[in-house]
């Protein structure tokens, strides 16, 4: 009997405490703190954060560095962090960094921004163009880079607010991630203990297809899976004058190029939605000359499994070089890149980010997104753990906006604050989630036996 009271009595002095505590830091702030996060928007659009934001995303844009090389990107990102406080781990993947807001303790959620840029030159007359020839971030990764710094900064400076969620109810973890375009960053990231301990994880990236200021998703398939392949035809070459006296591989692989097509409007079920895209093709320098090869290269998307689709891409290009009397040899890997499996939404942390969108931006606010073909590396968080992956506009009526991995791609810097204060917003949706409070005070409850015990 005595060991049941002195247990009670344990349990009733800390619940007094916590109440006392949200007491006093509520009356710090104006209105009721569980209204706080509703504040973020208004609070990202100061200059102090917004000014901010945009300078960061700028000096990203101007040093651009491709995937495991983000080096100098990764030194400003610890450089913002230890400013505002927050602490970190690096190196995580090579260039990786990852923060920690909170207690340190359960539940952690995750945010995720990817940092890579993309070989090709920037075609965008502006002051602060890419400074190195031949890389930009065209896909919007400088941006997200901001924006989740954005988001560190709301949650560290106002976290005295935020303590009845962030002290007592867990840890938000901020991922900054290499090496997305193709090279498997977020696979590595986990491979380095990057999701230790987090239950769920959300990410967000530009889009010029949504209105600014809105967000787009869906439950379930969001992003197809990719795969990529690359074949070298090899034939005989010679004078274009007498092509009897070679083994042409131009017309080898152009006959594969076509043959490929039938792969999906042939031999894939209508309401299965695949794609093969032949997207290079290089062979031969001159015009009165025959090559001795020809090499092609493409991508594969399928919201279901790659292997069949991969077994027959390398059969029609080994059968039809063999029709033409040509040699052929076909990579599924090149230059490293492994296929990424389909990014798939977690159907409660999507219902989260929906209620979330509603609340902070306005119903109307939110668009019921359509699967799309394009593929994203966030897909391997999101298949290691529940996750949510969402599209925030970014597109201006009087403006327009080119699509991802083009030349003339921008970012709306207008859509920055939209996003640190989305980020923000939906870590703490989740920490003060009824579901994630229960799972704290069954913690809480053990710790408790645990240290009566001991």
């Amino acid at each position: 009997m005595a060991n049941l009271n002195n247990l009670l009595l344990f349990t009733l002095t800390f619940q007094l405490l916590f109440s006392l505590h949200v007491s006093s830091e509520s009356s710090h702030t104006t209105g009721d703190a569980s209204q706080f996060p509703k504040k973020f928007l208004e609070l990202a659009k100061t200059p102090e954060v917004f000014d901010w934001m945009v300078r960061i995303r700028r000096k990203i844009h101007e040093n651009p560095e491709l995937g495991y090389q983000e080096f100098e990107t990764s030194k400003l990102i610890r450089s913002e962090l230890d400013i505002i406080g927050v602490k970190y781990r690096h190196p995580v993947a090579v260039t990786g960094v990852i923060g920690y807001i909170g207690t340190g303790e359960p539940p952690f959620v995750a945010l995720r921004a990817d940092m890579d840029a993309l070989t090709m030159q920037e075609g965008v007359e502006w002051e602060h163009k890419s400074k190195v020839a031949g890389k930009m971030h065209a896909c919007a990764h400088d941006g997200h880079v901001a924006m989740l710094l954005g988001a560190a900064k709301l949650l560290q400076q106002h976290r005295h607010v935020l303590q009845v969620y962030l002290v007592y109810l867990g840890t938000v973890v901020l991922i900054f991630q290499p090496a997305e375009e193709g090279l498997g960053g977020a696979k590595k990231m986990i491979e380095e203990g990057a999701l230790k301990h987090v239950e769920a994880i959300f990410g967000i990236h530009f889009t010029n297809r949504v209105p600014l200021g809105k967000a787009a998703s869906r439950p379930g398939s969001m992003l197809a899976g990719s795969a990529f392949f690359e074949a070298v035809i090899t034939g005989k070459g010679g004078h274009a004058a007498i092509p009897q006296h070679t083994v042409d591989p131009v017309i080898a692989a152009s006959s594969v190029v076509l043959s490929l097509q039938h792969l999906v409007s042939r031999e894939t079920d209508p309401l299965d939605s695949k794609v093969v895209t032949v997207s290079k093709v290089n062979g031969g320098d001159a015009f009165n000359v025959i090559p001795d090869s020809v090499t092609i290269g493409g991508t594969l998307r399928a919201f279901t499994s790659f292997s069949q689709l991969e077994q027959r891409v390398k059969e029609v290009i080994t059968n039809q070089a063999t029709v033409h009397r040509c040699n052929a040899s076909v990579n599924l890997r090149p230059n490293g890149k492994e296929p990424l499996p389909p990014t798939v939404n977690d159907v409660g942390l999507y219902k989260q980010f929906k209620n979330m969108v509603g609340d902070l931006l306005g119903e109307e606010s939110f668009v019921e997104a359509s699967p799309i073909m394009g593929g994203e590396d966030f897909s391997y968080f999101a298949e290691a753990i529940p996750g949510h992956f969402a599209f925030l506009g970014m597109q201006d009526e009087t403006k327009s906006y080119a699509s991802a991995h083009s030349s003339l791609y921008r970012v709306n810097e207008d859509a920055l604050h939209y996003g640190a204060a989305v980020h923000a917003s939906m870590a703490v949706q989740y920490l003060k989630d009824p579901i994630n409070q229960k799972a704290f005070m069954t913690n809480f409850e053990v710790t408790q036996r645990q240290v009566f015990h001991w």
